[in-house]
């Protein structure tokens, strides 16, 4: 077996917000940055094109709907134009991406938080929708199915990724894991609004110890930050913006190894981007002690089913017989 070693790279920045194209550029400009450095694989934060919609926090309903609707025009298929530039980048600098967009819907009233997975040809090769979103997030977000629970394998090994709050979800995670995910993106943004003793920092570190502890592997933790351009563009519907987000300890990006350690030096609210040398190796010695996949699982007694098949809207019936059939 050929187990990889390479240089990953992750991101802890704000997107231009609400602005696609401007975003992209932004991406691109950490790509080129990360490729020169030595990077093969670089993971972006959770629906980094173009914006988190933090409205629904800090605004009743009625005020956020005018947000929806701009946050519904900005929001971006795969094949859009504004999203070739980012394809081209990863064939252009051989990096694999995983980065979160704002996926436009069939219906208006259709969003998904997708996290796409692009390989170093450029090639959209999975993306991943949020099963649930999060709390106040289900005033924009609909929910993904279980099609885009996989893992996929790369020149680098296989990856797997969840956005933010999914990466407490057990069996979601047991269902990457299962699939012979090496490399995990867990792809948060920084919510300042928690409850007060909640340090959000810590909770997305513990997270993807768990993971990485648990499953013996590498998690890649990218998280947004919330710029001084997103609280002035929210400023005007609430004028104490920067009191409600802006608080220490509410982002954390960095990288996590298969003994549930932090690797290197992690970031804490601060932008940039920080590097880490995987090598999959050390994956499989832990493995001897608690193999959750294998020996330490009792599959007799726990059966867990997974319906990965994408949702239907509508059948449509062609005949009385088959309709008429209970």
């Amino acid at each position: 077996m050929d187990f990889k070693k390479f240089k990953a790279a992750t991101v802890q920045t704000s997107p231009v917000f609400l602005n696609v194209e401007k975003t992209v550029e932004k991406a691109i400009t950490f790509i080129k940055e990360a490729s020169q450095n030595g990077a093969q694989l670089i993971a972006f934060p959770e629906v980094f094109v173009a914006g988190y919609p933090y409205w629904n926090w800090i605004m009743t309903p009625v005020q956020g709907s005018k947000w929806y609707e701009k946050l519904y025009k900005c929001s971006v298929k795969t094949d859009d134009e504004a999203m070739q530039p980012l394809f081209q980048a990863a064939k252009e600098h051989n990096i694999h991406i995983v980065i979160g967009i704002n996926e436009r819907g069939d219906s208006y009233g259709e969003i998904y938080n997708t996290n796409l997975i692009i390989d170093n040809n450029g090639i959209l090769i999975g993306k991943h929708r949020k099963l649930v979103p999060t709390w106040a997030e289900k005033l924009t977000w609909t929910s993904g199915d279980g099609s885009s629970l996989k893992v996929y394998n790369t020149e680098i090994g296989p990856i797997g990724t969840l956005a933010c709050g999914e990466n407490t979800n057990t069996l979601a995670r047991f269902t990457l894991l299962s699939q012979g995910e090496l490399i995990h993106i867990a792809n948060y943004i920084s919510l300042p609004v928690a409850p007060p003793d909640y340090n959000m920092a810590e909770a997305i570190k513990i997270r993807a110890a768990a993971h990485s502890f648990e499953g013996k592997l590498f998690t890649i933790v990218s998280c947004s930050t919330v710029s001084k351009e997103i609280m002035d563009a929210l400023k005007e519907d609430v004028p104490n913006v920067e009191e409600l987000l802006t608080r220490k300890n509410s982002a954390f990006s960095g990288f996590i190894g298969p003994n549930g350690a932090v690797i290197g030096e992690p970031l804490i609210d601060d932008e940039g981007m920080v590097y880490a040398d995987i090598d999959l190796e050390k994956c499989i010695q832990p493995k001897q002690m608690h193999d959750i996949l294998g020996h330490y699982n009792r599959f007799d007694i726990f059966d867990l089913r997974v319906n990965i098949a994408p949702t239907r809207k509508i059948t449509f019936i062609d005949n009385h017989e088959e309709f008429n059939k209970k």
